[in-house]
């Protein structure tokens, strides 16, 4: 038996229902369970370790549920386009990842997504050219100690059957259709506190047949594991939907069975009142990706009368080349103020924000074991100092809301079921000067059109 004790947390935001937030605030995790919450004086004064948080802010590690590992190779390209465009210009560039690619990328991803918070990610690759394969980013993962679903993302449909990507990057159906049986069951974890689920991802339903669409789903309810897929991202993608099945992104996806709580869907900026209403009905997930939204001129999520119609949401940083930068902080940040710029400055709230990328996060995934700090939980928590300068006149008012109006810091203290990953800003055990590196060789390789 294993323990950990924060104690003196100068404030524990719980993100309970009730939105609980605890002066000398502290925690006590047996095995990497909560099972006590409080003021300090009232836990245990010992454990195996013990974290003196004194000066800092205490909350629940932030879930990730969009991202895109690989694509932090080619940040900062195709800068001035929309999806499409964007698309069109980076497929021939992924075309180069090697297995060696995909790890890198991910371990860089991870370390990124770690020092900012992030304790649980999602990610859904869904180009596995040269050999390259799931297996890479979950062993990467499993080292790092960071919970991840896993998402097995595919493309059927290249140029000569009507899609975006060259044929020579897309998989047979029946080959993507046997590896997502493979994956299920030689890695899903659906138990409490599982380090690793398994998710089936076609990355879109104009990039895959209706078939395969219909074919993943069946599989993934016959498994129990969830689903994602790309929806209502643009208008672009409503025109050729339109055009080429004569039903808008949401109607198509509802007569394909892509609703329910074992799903949820990327972006979801462009759905009508009524389709907000019914995907509201199936408590539908959406990961909500406001940067990368703004940096393709994709639009702006619905989020408030998405939330209000009953759709479970999250916070997503998208790819590292549609956002560049995978802050889940800086998100929960960008993601308040898009919804105020519309006019309404009450539109949504820092704590509003906070919930998104932690509990709304956790719930989109469709897990009831991470998101809080309240005793069953996982212990995934991070920690920011309050005395840095970016808070300074900030923190003294309203720690938690500073960090969603201020400029968004790297964590100082992550722990993940009860194990220290960050500590004192370090990532624990981590090269990142080499790692970054080797990432940057990689990077220039892929863009030359050679493999690394």
């Amino acid at each position: 038996m294993s323990t950990l004790l924060i104690k003196h947390a100068t404030l524990l935001a719980t993100m309970d229902s009730a939105g609980s937030e605890i002066v000398d605030g502290g925690i006590y995790a047996v095995d990497g369970w909560i099972t006590q919450v409080g003021p300090s004086s009232m836990l245990p004064t010992g454990a195996d370790t013990v974290i003196d948080a004194r000066g800092m802010l205490i909350m629940p590690g932030m879930v990730n549920t969009h991202h895109h590992f690989s694509q932090n190779l080619t940040r900062c390209m195709a800068q001035e386009s929309n999806l499409f465009g964007w698309l069109q210009t980076l497929y021939p560039i992924w075309a180069h990842l090697t297995p060696e690619a995909i790890r890198v990328s991910t371990r860089t991803a991870l370390a990124e997504l770690l020092l900012t918070g992030c304790t649980t990610t999602s990610d859904h690759t869904y180009l596995w050219p040269n050999g390259a394969q799931l297996d890479d980013q979950i062993a990467v993962a499993q080292e790092l100690g960071v919970r991840f679903h896993a998402a097995r993302g595919s493309m059927s449909f290249g140029q000569s059957r009507g899609g975006l990507p060259p044929d020579h990057v897309v998989e047979d159906e029946a080959d993507i259709l046997a590896d997502s049986q493979r994956l299920i069951e030689q890695y899903h974890d659906p138990r409490p506190g599982s380090f690793l689920r398994i998710v089936l991802a076609p990355c879109s339903p104009f990039s895959v047949s209706l078939d395969l669409m219909r074919e993943t789903i069946t599989l993934a309810r016959s498994y129990g594991v969830h689903a994602h897929t790309h929806l209502a991202e643009t208008l672009d993608e409503e025109q050729f939907c339109l055009a080429h099945f004569g039903r808008r992104p949401v109607e198509l996806i509802e007569e394909l069975g892509w609703v329910g709580l074992d799903v949820w869907h990327a972006h979801v900026v462009h759905p009508s009142p009524s389709e907000i209403t019914r995907l509201g009905a199936t408590r539908t997930g959406v990961a909500h990706c406001p940067c990368s939204n703004m940096r393709l001129a994709s639009g702006i999520a619905p989020i408030g009368a998405l939330r209000r119609a009953g759709v479970r949401i999250g916070l997503g940083v998208d790819g590292s080349a549609s956002n560049d930068g995978a802050h889940m902080l800086g998100e929960a940040r960008q993601a308040m103020l898009l919804q105020r710029v519309q006019g309404d400055p009450s539109a949504m709230t820092a704590r509003e924000a906070l919930q998104l990328a932690t509990w709304g996060g956790a719930q989109t995934l469709g897990r009831d074991d991470i998101g809080r700090l309240v005793p069953g939980m996982c212990a995934d928590l991070i920690g920011y100092r309050l005395d840095q300068l970016g808070f300074a006149g900030a923190a003294v008012h309203d720690p938690l809301a500073a960090l969603v109006f201020c400029a968004a810091p790297m964590v100082d203290l992550s722990v993940i079921h009860g194990r220290i990953i960050v500590r004192d800003g370090e990532l624990i055990g981590q090269d990142l000067v080499g790692l970054i590196a080797r990432h940057n060789q990689i990077a220039r390789a892929i863009a030359r059109g050679e493999q690394p």
